[in-house]
């Protein structure tokens, strides 16, 4: 996939997804994934990849400072209309080369990105880069099941899938493998579809002595 190819299948979708994303299993998957994050008032928060916005409900009016951005036009266009009245600071931004400095942000949350940018390591490394010590990272996304191998069938769909703006074959531990040094990771939850979508809850480690 590359980010030419990205804006454009983006731009297509950005009129339907919260009719196919952000709703049924989709919805409950969301109101699972955002449940009770410990998260203090203040807080600065990134959203990556943060497309029409459908995860911003769930932190809006609770005191933190939120930042969210997106590589499609189309996709941030839509989270600005539904959200143009409310605290929240919106960029076009590629997420592979997030244009913040280091350790700015104390809460990152990185849903639906992963698995459709062109280079998934460079877009997690730069979550990482840009969220503080101590501070918090999750990844709400699809990979293949923790400790299963991709089937045919997904091994079959997986380029048809591709074309269509995201890839069902990443493998998360293969992209923490250049991350772990800095990145703890505290929760590995199921969310649907027999472990395909999982919530990723992560801490930065502190200062390496």
């Amino acid at each position: 996939m590359k980010n030419s190819w990205n804006q454009w299948i983006y731009k297509c979708w950005a009129p339907v997804y919260e009719r196919i994303f952000n709703s049924g299993m989709f919805l409950k998957a969301r109101q699972k994934v955002f449940e009770d994050l410990p998260i203090e008032k203040g807080s600065r928060i990134l959203f990556i990849g943060v497309g029409t916005g459908a995860d911003l409900p769930y932190f809006i009016n609770k005191g933190y400072e939120i930042t969210a951005i997106d590589f499609s036009t189309e996709m941030l266009n839509v989270a600005k209309r539904k959200f143009e009245n409310k605290s929240v600071t919106f960029y076009k931004m590629d997420a592979q080369q997030l244009e913040f400095n280091d350790q700015s942000f104390d809460f990152v949350v990185a849903s639906l990105v992963v698995s459709v940018v062109p280079d998934p390591i460079k877009a997690l490394n730069e979550g990482v880069r840009v969220l503080k010590q101590n501070g918090s990272l999750i990844v709400f996304d699809k990979f293949i099941p923790k400790n299963k191998q991709s089937t045919l069938k997904q091994k079959v769909l997986r380029p048809i899938i591709k074309w269509l703006g995201t890839d069902i074959g990443l493998d998360f531990y293969d992209l923490y493998r250049n991350v772990e040094i800095q990145l703890e990771i505290i929760k590995d939850e199921e969310i649907m579809m027999n472990g395909l979508y999982r919530k990723i809850y992560a801490m930065k480690k502190g200062k390496l002595s």
